[in-house]
């Protein structure tokens, strides 16, 4: 039977894998192979994918997916036709002191997603990278140099891989890292609860044979679960040091050093080359197309032939273009397809299935007397959270209620240390134009640089709330199960489970969301996330939002906020439809994903992430927000002189010197004539100017000639928008920051057929903010796109078309909003 068919969680035996191509491969190495037990846990909400575990993980599939593989219950399973535990090969090669030749170290860092690996390689080099509790959270390659114990170490934190297979850039870069780069040691982390899975990526690396250590992290989380580990048996067989450690308290990692020192001195007594022994007639495989490849000698001394035998038998394209050059490649094509319908026909399988098939019979056999789980077949702590958190019925409406309470407590917690942060930029505007002598110098200081950037450094706190949550939800591992319960409808809409963190992701910052983009095996799947990215709200659009929100709509604040965020969403899907039904045709990727352990994010690694947001944020506001402050400041500020200058000053003159003027009176009319004056020099000036060229397009959405200049000089940065209102809308009787939402409330036309009328009414600031929401990206997002789709084409595209919709979106919300008023 198929296992989408079985509702039930009675345990099932895998008896075939069907399907080909990436699916086949990517399947069959996360366990699901013949003889593995299966159970199915549950169905997402809205019908989607569903739950099933394997090797005591968990992870999702569509039905159409789950119809690929079939099942039978335990007990018809004929366990003696399953592969069989064939140990290792010793090759008694004693390993070289190294520290002869070098006292720098040279370490990667290599583990599955989720495995602790980034929290490792925090604590061993004092670093402070991004940690979360979901896939595709490392995008890149991280160093980080320390010296210890007369050595330099120089630590890699590679990408989260399942495996070394040339399936995602994630494992491409692992494996083009590693044979290009040759790391003296490899630290691969393991999930201690997880080793039946974690554990492929092992005998990868055996195949490659690197020099290896073992950090068997969060081995608390083993001893808490009362699972028994003989480690140093393990360690024997595998011929691979094994260090405890719990990198989230920091535990074992001196230990771990002093290991890397041993193994790189070849002091060690476990460390061993061995092979994993494939079987007779694998062996016999193996050796014939390696000796082929030996031939030329052409890339065996940076990757190990026997490495290259293996990923010929299983098909691997990668390695085939790496060996094209060779002279004797054709030979090398022959003799490996001999070999493959060799073992097809004895194997009746797929030779990568037969390759796979046999790693896991070695892993099974090694941990069968080294490891036991007395607790297997009861409910995990995961699982029983999930029961909750994930229910068919209620998922959906706990998870809108999360971002709900995220969202909400944003804005209302947010509000307090906002207020404390304005009123002490005031009173340092205010003692530095006391104190500092009236002139173009004071107005710079003031009126630009403390009113423009202190506009965007208040709105600090309510940033800091929303990475506080983000943190958490990656953190938690909740993250990847807002896109198991999302997977449905982001399929109607073509796009892929995955998609849901990246674009998630985006409302804190859309470059590193874009960069996560790498985890998607499909480029049709990442080029088509990282376009409607741009749609999700980051952190330097919440400014403004939380600006004009304040100021206009009083009444359900959060509503309003979530109603945008949400509108993006909307946006993206819309947005994705339209491209996947033309640019994206017939693109169709597997929902095959891991369900990570439910952790507490540990305080350590949330206030690091906040704090890496919050520098970043300290340091746009000290280096591109100040610069754009300045350019806006200066282009407001001059000329100082207009046409109608010296009758506006004659008058203020005329009225100083009447007498018969009371001093009331007199200040009264004054003022009036100042505030003309400042009117005219302003939309005068350089900036005026502009605005006055553009307003024309931009009056349709019901903007003034002062928020057309502010929306075009957000394009570097959006915390600009704010900061550029805060210089633009200035007045001669109070020039502070503070009260920049009255000044909104206040602005009036100063000509026209709506003179006197209010400019920002609820129709155009809603419209603003629709308008803020979807145009153009800011600089960087336009070249993370560029850079990760590898054309300007589609960065071209994000500009061009994003800016067109904010247009269409704009002039519909205020035109409907206006009969709605």
């Amino acid at each position: 039977m198929k296992l989408s068919e079985v509702k039930h969680n009675d345990p099932l035996v895998i008896t075939k894998v069907l399907g080909h191509g990436s699916f086949r491969k990517r399947i069959t190495e996360m366990g699901f192979i013949r003889g593995n037990e299966v159970r199915v846990i549950k169905s997402s909400p809205f019908n989607g994918p569903s739950e099933f575990k394997i090797l005591n993980y968990n992870i999702t599939l569509r039905k159409s997916e789950a119809d690929l593989i079939e099942v039978v219950p335990l007990n018809e399973f004929d366990k003696s036709t399953n592969g069989n535990f064939e140990g290792t090969i010793d090759r008694n090669i004693d390993l070289v002191n190294q520290s002869e030749r070098t006292r720098t170290i040279n370490i990667a860092l290599v583990g599955n997603p989720n495995c602790g690996k980034t929290t490792l390689f925090n604590f061993i080099s004092g670093s402070k990278e991004k940690v979360g509790n979901y896939s595709g959270v490392t995008v890149d390659i991280h160093k980080a140099t320390f010296k210890a114990k007369g050595y330099t170490f120089n630590f890699y934190d590679l990408p989260g891989t399942y495996s070394l297979t040339a399936y995602s850039k994630e494992e491409i870069f692992v494996r083009k890292f590693i044979y290009e780069q040759t790391p003296d040691i490899v630290i691969n982390v393991l999930d201690s609860t997880n080793l039946e899975r974690s554990l492929f990526l092992t005998t990868q690396l055996i195949d490659m044979d690197l020099r290896t250590i073992i950090a068997l992290n969060m081995f608390d989380e083993l001893e808490k679960n009362k699972l028994t580990l003989d480690k140093d048996e393990l360690a024997k067989l595998l011929g691979i040091p094994i260090i405890p450690t719990v990198s989230s308290k920091g535990q074992g990692i001196d230990s771990l050093v002093e290991k890397v020192i041993e193994v790189f001195e070849g002091k060690d007594k476990i460390s061993r080359h061995i092979h994993i022994n494939y079987g007779k007639e694998l062996e016999n495989s193996l050796k014939t197309i390696r000796a082929k490849v030996r031939e030329d000698k052409p890339i065996t001394d940076k990757i190990s032939s026997r490495f290259l035998a293996i990923k010929l038998i299983e098909k691997d394209n990668q390695i085939l273009e790496l060996l094209s050059k060779y002279s004797n490649f054709d030979e090398i094509k022959r003799t490996t397809a001999k070999e493959i319908k060799k073992i097809e026909l004895l194997e009746n399988d797929d030779s990568e299935t037969v390759i796979t098939n046999a790693k896991y019979s070695f892993v099974t056999g090694a941990l069968k007397e080294t490891y036991k789980n007395p607790l297997k077949e009861k409910k995990t702590r995961s699982e029983q959270i999930d029961s909750l958190l994930t229910n068919r019925y209620l998922g959906f409406p706990i998870f809108t209620a999360l971002l709900f309470f995220m969202f909400w407590t944003t804005f209302t917690v947010g509000a307090y240390p906002m207020d404390w942060i304005d009123l002490g930029v005031t009173a340092f505007g205010d003692f530095v134009h006391t104190t500092l002598p009236h002139g173009m110098l004071n107005d710079l200081l003031v009126d630009g640089i403390i009113n423009g950037a202190g506009s965007v450094l208040v709105f600090l706190p309510n940033i800091l709330i929303l990475f506080f949550f983000i943190s958490l939800l990656e953190g938690s591992g909740y993250m990847a199960r807002a896109a198991f319960i999302m997977d449905t409808i982001m399929h109607k809409f073509g796009l892929h489970g995955r998609s849901f963190i990246p674009m998630i992701m985006g409302f804190g910052c859309n470059v590193p969301a874009i960069l996560a983009t790498r985890s998607m095996r499909n480029r049709g799947d990442r080029i088509l996330t990282m376009l409607i990215i741009p749609f999700m709200s980051c952190s330097a659009r919440l400014p403004v939002y939380i600006l004009i929100i304040s100021a206009f709509f009083q009444k359900n604040q959060a509503l309003i906020l979530i109603g945008l965020y949400a509108a993006g969403i909307v946006f993206a899907f819309l947005t994705a439809q339209i491209l996947n039904k033309t640019v994206f045709k017939n693109k169709e990727t597997p929902f095959v994903m891991e369900l990570p352990t439910y952790r507490l994010p540990t305080f350590r690694n949330v206030m690091y992430h906040m704090w890496d947001k919050t520098k970043h944020y300290l340091k746009k506001i000290g280096t591109i927000i100040l610069l754009g402050v300045v350019i806006v400041w200066a282009l407001e500020y001059f000329p100082r002189e207009t046409e109608k200058s010296a009758k506006f000053e004659k008058q203020i003159e005329t009225i100083t010197q009447n007498n018969t003027l009371g001093e009331l009176e007199k200040k009264e009319q004054i003022n009036e004539l100042q505030y003309k004056l400042e009117a005219d020099r302003l939309v005068n000036s350089y900036i005026g100017r502009i605005g006055v060229f553009i307003e024309p397009l931009m009056r349709p959405l019901g903007f003034d000639w002062k928020m057309s200049i502010a929306v075009i000089a957000g394009l570097p940065a959006k915390e600009i928008v704010v900061s550029t209102m805060g210089v633009l809308y200035q007045s001669p009787d109070d020039e502070t920051t503070v009260n920049l939402q009255k000044k909104l409330q206040d602005e009036k036309y100063e000509s026209g057929p709506r003179m006197g009328q209010n400019i920002f009414t609820s129709a155009s600031a809603l419209a603003f903010l629709i308008f803020i929401l979807i145009y153009f990206p800011c600089i960087g997002v336009v070249a993370t796109i560029k850079n990760e789709s590898g054309s300007w084409k589609w960065a071209a595209f994000a500009v061009f078309y994003t800016t067109g919709l904010a247009w269409i979106a704009a002039f519909i919300v205020y035109n409907i909003a206006n009969l709605i008023v």
